[in-house]
C-alpha cells in the first residue's frame, strides 16, 4: 500500500487517544465554505496560553501484540493493519510541516514484536527527524511501556514532551481488561523519564497521561485520588480524561450501544483545573459522594455545600477566597484586585472585569451589597444555577476547551 493509504489507517488508528483535542473528524464539503476536517490524521490541541496548533497525529504502526479488551488495535480484532518505515514517517512528517499544514507531531504505536523494537524504530524516525531534517519544532511521543531505561532516556533527549497511557484507573482494572500489563509496567517509564538530564533543560521532560473513564466501575473520587498524588509525585503535567466510547464486544466492557460518559468526562477535567490552579485538595470535592455532580460543575457544588464562607465581599476577599467564589477564574481574580486598588468596586465594574455574574453574584457582595438569590427556601440559589432542561451536552473537544482556559 502506498503511503497515503498508511496514513489514512494510522491516523483512524491514532484517534482514541485524547492528549490531543480533536482527530479524525469528518465533514461535509460545501461548495463557498473555508476549511475542510478529513481523516487524515491532523487535529487540534491547545498551548499553556490557549492557543490551537496543529498536530499530524498518527501511530507508527497499529500492529500490536497485546490483547487489551478496549482497544481497537487489539491482536484479535481483524482490521486492516499498516507500519511506517522510520523514514516514511520522517519525511512525512517534514513535508506537511513545510506546506504549513502542521506544527508539530504527536507520535504513538501499537507493539511491534516487542516493546523494545518499537522504541528504537520511533527513536529512528525522530533521529531522522531531529538530525537529517533539522526540525526543532514539537513532539510528543508516547513512551512504550516495558522498553529498557537506555531507550526512554533517548527517547526524552528527542522528544519536547512525552506520555505514557496508564489506560485504566485500577489495578484490578488492567488485569480484566488488559492482563499484560501491570500498574508497574505503565508508571515505570514515567519515573524513568522523570529521572533524565537533559542538556539545556530545567527539570524533567513534560510528561502527561491518559485515563480512560467508564470501561470499569472506579468511582470519580478513585480517579481524582489517582490524579492528585500523580501530580504531588511530580509524575505528571497534564492528566487527560477519555470517556469509553465501545468498540469491542468483550463480556467485561459495556454493550456497544453504550453512550460515552461525555459530561462526566467534562466534570473531571473541570476537578483536575481545580485541583492544579485553584488550590483545593480532591477530598473537598468529595466530601458528602464518590461521584461529581453532573447537574453543576465541581467548584459550584463545593460552594453551595459550605454556605458558611459566603457571600464574600469582593473589596476586601484575598485571592485564594475568590478563586473559590464560582463564575470567578483565575484572570477574574487577577482583574478584582488590579482594579480594587484603585476604588472600591460596583457590581456594575464587575461586569466590566468580565466576571460571570451568573454564577458570581449568588455567592459575592459589592459594597455590602448582595445581587443574588435571597435563601429563602432550601435549594433556591442551586435552582437559579442549574442549566435549561435543553443543556447542551459537552464533547471531547468542548470538555479541552474548558481546560485550556482555565476559568472555572
Amino acid at each position: 500500500m502506498d503511503i497515503y493509504e498508511k496514513l489514512a489507517i494510522l491516523a483512524d488508528s491514532a484517534k482514541y487517544d485524547v492528549s490531543c483535542a480533536s482527530s479524525g473528524a469528518e465533514s461535509d464539503v460545501r461548495a463557498g465554505a473555508i476549511g475542510c476536517t478529513h481523516r487524515s490524521g491532523i487535529c487540534h490541541t491547545f498551548t499553556e496560553d490557549g492557543r490551537c496548533v496543529s498536530l499530524l497525529k498518527v501511530l507508527f504502526t497499529n500492529f500490536c501484540v497485546y490483547d487489551c479488551a478496549y482497544c481497537i488495535n487489539r491482536v484479535s480484532n481483524d482490521i486492516p493493519r499498516a507500519a511506517f518505515s522510520p523514514r516514511q514517517l520522517a519525511e512525512l512528517t517534514i513535508n506537511f510541516y513545510k506546506r504549513n499544514y502542521i506544527e508539530g507531531l504527536f507520535l504513538s504505536s501499537g507493539i511491534f514484536e516487542s516493546e523494545d523494537k518499537t522504541m528504537e524504530l520511533l527513536i529512528r524516525a525522530l533521529e531522522i527527524l531531529r538530525y537529517e531534517y533539522r526540525f526543532n519544532g514539537y513532539i510528543h511521543l508516547k513512551l512504550i511501556p516495558g522498553a529498557s531505561q537506555e531507550l526512554i532516556a533517548r527517547a526524552c533527549t528527542l522528544a519536547t514532551r512525552v506520555s505514557a497511557n496508564l489506560e485504566l484507573p485500577s489495578e484490578e482494572g488492567l488485569r480484566l481488561l488488559a492482563p499484560q500489563k501491570t500498574r508497574e509496567k505503565v508508571m515505570l517509564p514515567l519515573r524513568q523519564a522523570r529521572d533524565v538530564t537533559l542538556p539545556g533543560r530545567r527539570g524533567p521532560i513534560a510528561m502527561s497521561t491518559q485515563l480512560i473513564i467508564g470501561a470499569t466501575p472506579e468511582s470519580d473520587l478513585e480517579i481524582l485520588a489517582l490524579a492528585s498524588g500523580l501530580y504531588q509525585k511530580a509524575l505528571l503535567k497534564r492528566v487527560y480524561y477519555s470517556a469509553y466510547i465501545p468498540t469491542n464486544a468483550d463480556k467485561h466492557l459495556p454493550a456497544l450501544d453504550t453512550k460515552p460518559p461525555m459530561l462526566r468526562e467534562h466534570r473531571l477535567y473541570q476537578a483536575d483545573w481545580l485541583l492544579r490552579f485553584y488550590g483545593f485538595d480532591y477530598r473537598e470535592l468529595f466530601e458528602k459522594r464518590t461521584f461529581l455532580d453532573e447537574e453543576l460543575d465541581p467548584k459550584t457544588v463545593w460552594a453551595l455545600e459550605h454556605p458558611e464562607y459566603f457571600p464574600v465581599e469582593v473589596n476586601r476577599a484575598d485571592r485564594e477566597m475568590l478563586l473559590r467564589v464560582p463564575g470567578i477564574g483565575i484572570r477574574g481574580a487577577r482583574k478584582i484586585i488590579r482594579a480594587r486598588s484603585f476604588r472600591a468596586l460596583r457590581f456594575d465594574d464587575l461586569k466590566v472585569l468580565g466576571i460571570v455574574l451568573r454564577r458570581a453574584r449568588h455567592f459575592i457582595t459589592a459594597g455590602g451589597r448582595y445581587y443574588g438569590t435571597k435563601a429563602d427556601e432550601p435549594g433556591a440559589i442551586k435552582k437559579a444555577l442549574l442549566p435549561p432542561k435543553r443543556f447542551y451536552q459537552p464533547s471531547l473537544f468542548d470538555a479541552h476547551i474548558s481546560a485550556a482556559t482555565g476559568e472555572v
